[in-house]
């Protein structure tokens, strides 16, 4: 076999060793990781000491869609001795108004077992005020923008463009409401009558909510809701929040007001799927998305702020 023979197989087998190594080091981190999360505790907590008391906190981030593995979670936490309380972080513009009122549900249940206390980060407006309904207590920083208090149902109409490019809608419905709104025809008053006692509906809901835990009158609550947002610094003498802070003041809160020993754990609970929270990992550590996350669409009605920028 010739000197430059053997060079080449070298460098063939270096590169092999390589590949192994590489393949071996991935097979450690995730091994380390999955054996990490199987000592984390109980089901969905991070870092949890099995026996210790602790005060569970959750994060509502992003739009919010109707969450089964949230919903479970939190009937973890309302059944675990353990937890003395939930401290949930608000940071949403909204999203549909089911998921709002389903949070809000959840949150009561647990609030008939321990104390449940809402504390707003950079927004927490429309179907995520309807939520933090669901607290106790609930506090923002000056800055936090919330309120919107709303329901919206958007479409567009579409037929003046369509028949100009020679489109022709054909549309079989069982009824004559069954389509509307829709994009193709034009939206008649009384079609428009029948959309707006749909919304009235929903928006009668959010105000009932309001009146109910925030102690105000019907006349006061529509008077505010009108769809604007407000800074924390505003809602308070609106009596739409209980208080200015942060996680800080919400433990001072517990503490005062609940009688929560000091100096409890603060400890972030996890709906992700093991897998899911497994794969954020290695993504963090390597710098690789794995997974990207899907678009989602909003079906049903909507209670959402939406900046100007983003309409």
């Amino acid at each position: 076999m010739s000197q430059g023979d053997l060079l080449s197989d070298r460098k063939r087998l270096k590169r092999g060793l390589n590949s192994w190594r590489s393949v071996a080091i991935l097979a450690v981190v995730v091994a380390l990781v999955v054996t990490a999360q199987s000592y984390s505790g109980a089901p969905g907590v991070k870092g949890t000491m099995p026996g210790k008391a602790y005060i569970a906190q959750i994060t509502v981030e992003s739009m919010m869609l109707d969450d089964p593995k949230r919903d479970a979670l939190l009937q973890e936490i309302a059944d675990d001795k353990h937890a003395k309380a939930l401290l949930v972080r608000l940071n949403s513009p909204g999203g549909t108004t089911v998921a709002g009122e389903e949070l809000y549900l959840q949150l009561r249940k647990v609030a008939k077992k321990k104390p449940v206390i809402g504390v707003m980060r950079t927004v927490c407006a429309s179907a995520c005020y309807m939520a933090s309904l669901g607290a106790d207590h609930v506090i923002a920083r000056e800055g936090t923008l919330t309120g919107s208090i709303g329901v919206l149902l958007q479409s567009v109409e579409v037929s003046e463009l369509a028949k100009k490019l020679g489109v022709e809608a054909i549309t079989i419905t069982s009824g004559k409401y069954k389509d509307v709104p829709s994009m193709t025809k034009k939206f008649t008053d009384e079609e428009r009558t029948v959309v707006r006692q749909l919304v009235d509906d929903a928006y009668g809901f959010f105000v009932d909510l309001i009146v109910a835990r925030r102690q105000l009158e019907p006349a006061r609550v529509r008077e505010l809701a009108d769809g604007r947002v407000y800074t924390g610094r505003q809602a308070l003498p609106l009596k739409l929040i209980d208080g200015l802070g942060g996680v800080d003041e919400a433990k001072d809160w517990l503490e005062r007001e609940k009688k929560l020993p000091k100096g409890l754990e603060i400890r972030e609970m996890d709906s992700k799927p093991q897998f899911e929270s497994l794969f954020t990992q290695l993504s963090q550590w390597t710098g690789v998305k794995i997974f990207g996350h899907p678009t989602v669409a909003l079906d049903g009605l909507i209670s959402m702020w939406q900046h100007p920028l983003t309409q």
